[in-house]
């Protein structure tokens, strides 16, 4: 029975973000809330809040879509995809008015009727490619790729 009262509070996190109800989500967290986020330090509720509104803020009507939540007793993990519209800065980019689609795979565990704890792994670089950001090779890559494209090259018309 618990671990479906632990799938509900989460899923009701993910919806609260997704109506924009941003304040009922976040009540949602335990005091002692800790985010371990791919690629960044472990955030505190406050931190955690601050990198969601900026999340919210520059892409609008988010929508998680989950094609798999499994619960195992304290953790509910949520796997699908997040669709939003870019229509306000992000991290220094500015609006660009594209529909964005991602990957994304939670883990939350959840004591005494709250968010404690979250896991969190989304597609940066899909992101980012999807808003037109390319990356390019460092200078120390640059002759393995021409040797690579030159090598094709002479491959083909020979």
């Amino acid at each position: 029975m618990l671990t479906e009262q632990n799938k509900t509070l989460v899923l009701q996190f993910y919806k609260g973000f997704d109506e924009g109800k941003i304040d009922q989500a976040l009540e949602l967290l335990a005091p002692n809330f800790i985010a371990h986020m791919v690629g960044m330090p472990a955030l505190d509720g406050e931190g955690f809040k601050q990198f969601g509104m900026s999340f919210y803020l520059g892409f609008s009507k988010g929508q998680h879509i989950f094609d798999e939540v499994v619960v195992a007793d304290d953790k509910v993990v949520t796997c699908g995809t997040f669709t939003a519209t870019h229509l306000g800065e992000f991290q220094g980019l500015p609006p660009t008015g594209k529909q964005i689609r991602l990957s994304v795979m939670h883990i939350d565990r959840v004591e005494n009727g709250k968010i404690v704890e979250h896991w969190g792994q989304g597609d940066a670089l899909g992101l980012m490619q999807q808003l037109g950001i390319v990356f390019l090779p460092s200078p120390k890559l640059l002759p393995h790729i021409l040797k690579g494209v030159a090598s094709k090259l002479f491959k083909k018309s020979a």
